[in-house]
């Protein structure tokens, strides 16, 4: 049985030429491979005919290279560094006392690289895991940054995260370094998928959270190969149920891409040990009640067993699942009854008043009933989902501060 290390051998592999299906394994190996006996496990099969990255940002290898083993000391190579310097491409993250011309081995970070190719890179211009987890970190300590609109940092952190992948990638780093720095890069972006909500309506913003969510996807699919190459057993690696709940709760969005089979079909390839977790439960509850319209056990749901990051990534979501659940009272109401806005504001947990908002943006009046309480008219004609799309209300039964805690 071939010994588990951190970086794959024989994995001389050359992608198809079409498009990457996520759920499909496409991947030619270029070299054939000894008779495998039929007991071996289901991780090592996997090693032999697929590269566990699937991001669109590996590099462009040439199919008989080796793999590099990087060497670089810094968190940018000293050749990238000095040609920005000279070209006063910088970032103001990278600038030493504001100087636009100059910086440090502490300050640059690699740029991302969508052309580079084994070919013409050497090993010098690679970064090891050790300087990988130390820029990782370096970024991640940015992401709280009030110096700077949220925006600003996301767009430099984003950049060289994908930078740290495609370095994993030229080395084939598939050991546990590899899924600690892998899980908090999703962290990452879960945290700006939820930050990046909050400008809403602002249009320039719209693509950074197409491109987010596209990252995040990617990332969530290399890292559930991650986990699968370093599996000992049957028990799963620390994190590994919450992560593959990720990709679950994901699905809530209605604009979010869909990624290969159908989640049904995805779930059927999932091992038990991952399919009775708490969190995978929760997970596929959430979905059962939102396409069930339970939105009072979907609510009660999320605000009991939520983890921070799971409410993290969900919210972005609520209003749209908000917006249905009004939907449905307003078709299905009986119109000499208006519904009152108390009553529905509790089971969506969202203030009265920011959900009477929320009727308004989607097309629909609210009134005064005889008792002086707010309450929304049924069996309007004109309710429409906002082209512009939604505010991003809060939960209001949970504290902010609660849910960002572990952020």
């Amino acid at each position: 049985m071939e010994e588990r290390t951190g970086r794959g051998r024989g994995l001389g592999l050359r992608p198809a030429r079409k498009a990457l299906d996520p759920s499909s394994s496409i991947w030619k190996p270029m070299r054939s491979c000894p008779a495998r006996d039929p007991k071996e496990t289901s991780a090592e099969a996997f090693r032999e005919r697929s590269n566990p990255h699937l991001d669109d940002d590996d590099n462009l290898r040439s199919p008989n290279s080796p793999y590099l083993v990087g060497t670089c000391p810094d968190m940018c190579p000293a050749k990238e560094r000095a040609q920005r310097e000279s070209l006063r491409d910088l970032s103001v993250f990278e600038r030493l006392n504001g100087n636009p011309a100059r910086t440090s081995p502490h300050l640059a970070v690699k740029k991302f690289c969508r052309t580079i190719s084994t070919v013409d890179i050497q090993e010098s211009d690679i970064r090891s895991p050790p300087v990988l987890q130390r820029t990782l970190k370096h970024l991640i300590n940015l992401v709280n940054s009030e110096e700077h609109p949220f925006e600003v940092v996301h767009d430099f952190v984003f950049d060289r995260t994908r930078s740290i992948r495609q370095d994993l990638s030229m080395q084939n780093i598939i050991d546990d370094q590899a899924i600690s720095m892998y899980e908090e890069m999703v962290k990452f972006h879960i945290v700006s998928h939820n930050r990046l909500a909050m400008h809403w309506g602002k249009s320039d913003l719209s693509s950074l959270c197409h491109l987010n969510i596209e990252q995040l996807m990617k990332c969530l699919l290399t890292l559930f190969k991650l986990y699968d190459l370093n599996r000992l057993s049957r028990s799963l690696h620390t994190n590994e149920a919450e992560f593959y709940s990720f990709f679950v709760l994901l699905h809530l969005g209605g604009k979010i891409p869909k990624m290969g089979d159908s989640l049904s079909l995805w779930y059927r390839q999932l091992s038990l040990p991952i399919l009775q977790s708490k969190k995978m439960h929760f997970a596929r509850a959430l979905m059962r009640y939102s396409q069930m319209g339970n939105y009072k056990r979907f609510f009660c749901s999320l605000e009991a067993e939520a983890s921070d990051l799971q409410l993290c990534l969900v919210e972005p979501f609520l209003d749209e699942i908000r917006a249905q659940a009004i939907s449905h009272v307003n078709y299905s109401g009986y119109k000499l009854h208006p519904y009152p806005l108390m009553h529905l504001s509790k089971i969506l947990m969202i203030k009265e008043s920011e959900l009477e908002d929320l009727c308004h943006v989607c097309g629909l009046e609210t009134s005064i009933d005889e008792a002086g309480m707010k309450a929304l008219p049924v069996k309007q004609t004109k309710f429409s989902l906002p082209k512009s799309g939604f505010r991003s209300y809060c939960l209001s039964a949970i504290d902010d501060v609660k849910r960002r805690k572990d952020l």
